[in-house]
């Protein structure tokens, strides 16, 4: 991982990456052993970043707030992530459509996969519709998200205790300069800047590729971004059909 101390770490990132043989035993029986995600690696602190130069920085709306975790946090985060992202990869409920957040899919991917060229090359024209969340990393039930690992993706036992305990009362407080927030607990979403954010809101989204197919609709995916594709044949059936 790439060697960046977090404000949050007690001990600089070089030295835990130097003495690795000190510290592997002690992070895995964290890990391991107890199947929990202890508070304090559960607390952030806020870097609001300005989405784009030249927006208004006086609008809330053109920050993202980016998570700074400390650096033991994200060692836990990228064990986990090893460990699960194969097994739901590997299953038929993960969004087959999904092109980010996942190995060997990017955005050059999503490209090469558009429904719009397909049907340009046959001269078809095609309306697209695209569907986005605002704040889509705040958008995740914590709730939701244990359930549908247990139900459609098959986790059990200690890895969904870590996954319950690792979203659940999570806390975070803004810093910018020498001026500190409160800290506030966070009842929805997963941390923008942590390494498992970004694979469980993409197992989150996946409902929402059998919802789309249910209705013989061509879509992909890229994180929060969907676009639904309807080519002029398919929109010919659909009038035969009304």
């Amino acid at each position: 991982m790439p060697c960046k101390t977090s404000p949050l770490d007690v001990l600089p990132c070089s030295l835990v990456k130097d003495c690795a043989d000190v510290f592997t035993p002690v992070i895995t029986r964290l890990l391991l052993q107890a199947g929990t995600f202890l508070a304090w690696f559960k607390l952030a602190q806020v870097l609001p970043l300005l989405k784009k130069a030249g927006l208004d920085r006086s609008s809330l709306a053109n920050y993202r707030p980016i998570s700074n975790l400390s650096t033991v946090c994200k060692i836990l985060e990228r064990l986990v992530q090893a460990r699960l992202r194969p097994h739901l990869m590997s299953s038929t409920n993960f969004s087959q459509f999904q092109s980010a957040h996942r190995r060997g899919h990017c955005t050059e991917t999503a490209l090469l996969l558009d429904n719009v060229y397909t049907t340009g090359d046959k001269k078809q024209v095609t309306l697209l519709i695209g569907l986005d969340l605002s704040a889509a990393f705040d958008t995740v039930c914590h709730q939701t998200s244990v359930q549908q690992l247990q139900t459609e993706f098959g986790v059990s036992g200690t890895e969904l205790s870590f996954i319950q305990s690792y979203l659940t009362d999570r806390k975070q407080f803004v810093k910018l300069g020498q001026h500190k927030s409160t800290e506030i607990m966070l009842e929805v979403g997963v941390p923008q800047g942590s390494v498992l954010g970004h694979l469980l809101f993409a197992v989150y989204c996946s409902p929402v590729a059998g919802v789309i197919t249910s209705h013989s609709v061509r879509h992909h995916q890229y994180a929060d971004d969907i676009q639904l594709h309807l080519d002029r044949k398919q929109n010919k059936q659909r009038e035969c059909h009304s």
